[in-house]
């Protein structure tokens, strides 16, 4: 079989057992070198930790507690392990949250699954992962230049100037969300341009339903999805044949029931809880806020990881659009800047498969002027931009829920 590494195919009692005996030392790498995680486990004795048993005695941490954390102690609330002189880059996603980037050879282990996409080395890559605040472009840019490919970084956007490189640079393969692949395949259709050169697409950052990964097969594009998340990394990723997703090996997942650290059965959907070993930023349990389900078996392509569903929504009230998180508080903050709304829920929805974001926003006052400032203010806080409607006061369902996924995937 064809893998990135031989650690893909080995036996899972070899794995677990490879896994279990480096969890001590990160566990103690942990709380000797963070003071956040020293004085979480300051009744810790790391070298105890060394099941999954054992593993489930630490509590899961969240990103409401990461946040919290550095609020108090900027920039990373003291969960490094090194000193912010000695990392490669400083991210900042919506929040704010700040994730570090180390200077190793694919820091982000984004590799094994542009490599399970199809990607080698001689493919040129057209990565429209933004590389600005967020570490998405960098994630896939480091994946692939440990695998040897030429990256043309598009990023977000210019979609007439990407077109005009794609037909002239013929890019063999593509980076980032469905959608903008779309996007950039019918303004080619409309302006007359060759984009015949994609072989392969890795994507990811939001779903990808079935109906649009067979259009891109249609069109020649071999499409696969990779999951990760700025603090993580990659955490599981598709192969040929698809068959749910594949755990990235250098994890330790659990599914937990929402809400506490206990796991559920298998196959029952919970929440994604990873344990990574990542020197500069080691999260252990940290709950994700994903929800998954295990599937059973291993995958026909010879990978011998755990696999997993995908992503099957939220377990905290929050919605990924456009590949960026939109968190409850967001709106919270949304409402504090304007004294004329009483109320307001963003509503996600996705007419033509396309993200499309709304505030709806209780006022009894305030008309076009109004509109175009909350427009201005949901930009600014959220990073996306997203379409408002000031609705009458009291119209908005009684429920508590101020994120609202709307999308259907068909």
């Amino acid at each position: 079989m064809d893998h990135y590494d031989g650690l893909e195919s080995r036996a899972p009692e070899k794995r677990e057992e490879d896994l279990m005996a480096a969890l001590p030392g990160q566990v103690a790498h942990a709380k000797n070198g963070s003071t956040f995680f020293g004085e979480l486990y300051k009744d810790i004795h790391p070298e105890e930790i060394n099941s999954r048993e054992a593993l489930r005695q630490l509590p899961v941490i969240r990103k409401p507690d990461v946040q919290e954390a550095q609020a108090a102690n900027p920039p990373f609330g003291g969960l490094n392990a090194v000193a912010v002189t000695e990392m490669a880059h400083i991210y900042m996603s919506p929040g704010p949250i700040f994730e570090p980037d180390g200077s190793a050879r694919d820091h982000w282990r984004y590799a094994r699954a542009l490599y399970a996409a199809g990607f080698r080395q001689g493919d040129v890559v057209h990565n429209t992962l933004s590389y600005h605040l967020t570490p998405a472009g960098m994630l896939v840019e480091t994946g692939c230049r440990a695998i040897g490919c030429a990256v043309f970084p598009g990023g977000v956007g210019n979609t007439e100037m990407q077109v005009d490189a794609i037909e002239k640079l013929k890019p063999t393969a593509y980076a980032g969300t469905p959608s903008f692949l779309r996007i950039l395949l019918e303004k080619a259709d409309e302006m007359g341009r060759d984009s015949s050169s994609y072989r392969k697409a890795s994507v990811g950052a939001e779903p990808l339903p079935p109906s649009l990964r067979q259009w891109f097969e249609d069109r020649g594009i071999q499409t696969t999805q990779g999951y990760g998340t700025a603090d993580v990394g990659l955490i599981a990723y598709e192969s040929i044949p698809v068959e749910g997703m594949i755990l990235d090996e250098g994890l330790i997942l659990e599914i937990c029931r929402p809400g506490t650290g206990e796991p559920v059965a298998e196959g029952e959907v919970g929440e994604i809880v990873v344990t990574t070993f990542n020197p500069i930023y080691p999260l252990i349990r940290y709950g994700t806020g994903d929800m998954t389900a295990i599937l059973p078996g291993q995958s026909e392509c010879g990978r011998t990881n755990t696999r997993i569903k995908g992503w099957m929504g939220r377990a905290d009230q929050s919605c990924k659009v456009r590949g960026m998180f939109v968190h409850a508080k967001l709106v919270g903050q949304i409402v504090d800047r304007h004294k004329e709304v009483d109320k307001a829920r963003i509503v996600v929805t996705n007419p033509d498969n396309r993200d499309q974001m709304t505030l709806k926003a209780e006022a009894s006052s305030g008309g076009a002027a109004l509109i175009e400032a909350l427009k201005q203010t949901v930009q600014t806080v959220t990073k996306l931009r997203g379409e408002v409607e000031i609705v009458e006061p009291g119209s908005l369902p009684n429920d508590g829920v101020v994120v609202e996924d709307a999308r259907e995937f068909k």
